[in-house]
């Protein structure tokens, strides 16, 4: 018996034996009888009805949450009509909303016939400082050496988040070697400031970003001291007029040294992901960086393995030039989880240099859809670690300016 007719059946059952009851009742005026039992009549199916629309509403809700892997269920809302459902999701996650859409349909909790609309409401999570205004959630993505490949992560993070439905910026901390103006292919570009207070961020491949990059030519080195460079990051993040973001992801320059330490602590980080490879020497550096992060109370929310393997586009056969299993190994040490695990893909390296987005250029390929993947379990594992900020509860997530949890 499909979903539906059960419904049917179950009020029609419910009805008739209302008219029985009433068959016992013998009112003075015919009327009245009838206006009663009318009354009576509309106030049962009211009452069933609602009773069994929240019963398929709490089912939806388990379904989609065992789906997604969410925890909280209670931050999943789902709203049904006749012609419709409305689903709002606490985690980024766009293509795996067809998915979605089936499987309710397959297992008949939405009729085929009805419209299934998504609406993606990233909460604000608890932070140990006060946000910026505008954002909500800030990730540290950082590396415990260079060359792992941690600004092309970061970068392809924040567009693998923006293709699963959520606003994203990005804040290039790396004073020393900005990277993230050529990685979006802004580096000609500057950031106006209309007020001569304010920087409005440069928008690319719908990303906003900002970086040290913009402001100083890339033959003019950055010979700074460390808290010089960490008061430029200071204005970069707080003097950018960022609009409202689910996403602030912070390219982090690699490495656990004074400059590294005193940035973490300075930036209102909401969590952080961990950037390797998985040669030895990387994963032994990327330690120290989860070790700092321990330290400091930040989150984390993964790992991610660059340079994995490589598949040889002549002969197909997988080398490990790097090693293989590094991240996994360190995962498991630590109890965390492997966000992603990436091959050498030559596709990674030239969307970075042209300033393409690699997942608007090739979605059907192994690693854009990795970065997706790992975008979808980046914003699973927040709301699942962290608590939502309390501010945010108070004023029930609907707030444009968010200095929270001071």
């Amino acid at each position: 018996m499909c979903a539906e007719h059960r419904i049917q059946t179950n009020l029609q059952t419910k009805l008739g034996l209302a008219c029985i009851i009433g068959a016992d009742i013998s009112p003075i005026d015919d009327t009245l009888h009838f206006m009663f039992f009318k009354k009576k009549r509309q106030s049962m199916t009211d009452k069933n009805n609602s009773s069994e629309q929240r019963v398929f509403v709490d089912a939806i809700v388990q379904f989609l949450s065992a789906e997604l892997c969410i925890e909280t269920t209670s931050l999943i809302g789902v709203e049904q009509s006749e012609s419709d459902v409305k689903i709002s999701l606490p985690v980024a996650c766009k293509s795996a909303h067809p998915h979605l859409v089936d499987g309710l349909k397959k297992v008949e909790l939405v009729n085929p016939d009805m419209r299934v609309v998504f609406n993606q409401n990233i909460p604000i999570m608890h932070a140990p400082k006060a946000l910026v205004p505008n954002v909500k959630n800030i990730i540290a993505v950082s590396s415990g050496k260079g060359g792992v490949g941690k600004s092309a992560t970061a970068i392809n993070l924040a567009y693998a988040l923006h293709h699963q439905g959520a606003r994203v910026g990005v804040l290039d901390a790396d004073i020393y070697g900005p990277s993230v103006p050529i990685m979006v292919g802004q580096q000609h570009n500057s950031p106006e400031s209309p007020d001569n207070k304010y920087m409005i961020p440069i928008e690319a491949n719908g990303i906003v970003t900002n970086s040290i990059g913009y402001l100083v030519k890339n033959d003019h080195a950055s010979i700074w001291r460390g808290p010089m460079a960490s008061k430029a990051l200071q204005q970069l993040l707080n003097e950018t007029r960022w609009p409202l973001l689910d996403f602030l992801i912070v390219d982090m320059p690699p490495g656990t040294g004074d400059i590294q330490l005193t940035m973490a602590q300075h930036l209102p980080l909401t969590a952080s992901v961990i950037v390797t490879t998985p040669q030895d020497l990387a994963t032994a550096d990327a330690e120290k960086g989860i070790a700092m992060y321990e330290k400091l109370n930040i989150p984390i929310l993964g790992l991610v393995e660059n340079m994995s393997e490589f598949l040889c586009p002549h002969c197909h056969q997988t080398t490990d030039i790097f090693s293989s299993g590094g991240a996994l190994r360190l995962a498991e040490r630590y109890q965390y989880e492997v966000l992603a695990s990436l091959s050498l893909d030559p596709l990674i390296r030239e969307s970075t240099d042209n300033g393409v987005d690699i997942i608007d250029q090739h979605r059907d390929g192994n690693s854009a859809q990795k970065y997706l993947e790992a975008a979808q379990k980046l914003s699973t594992n927040l709301i699942n670690q962290l608590e939502i900020s309390e501010e945010a509860l108070a004023q029930q997530m609907r707030i444009d300016i968010t200095q929270i949890d001071k």
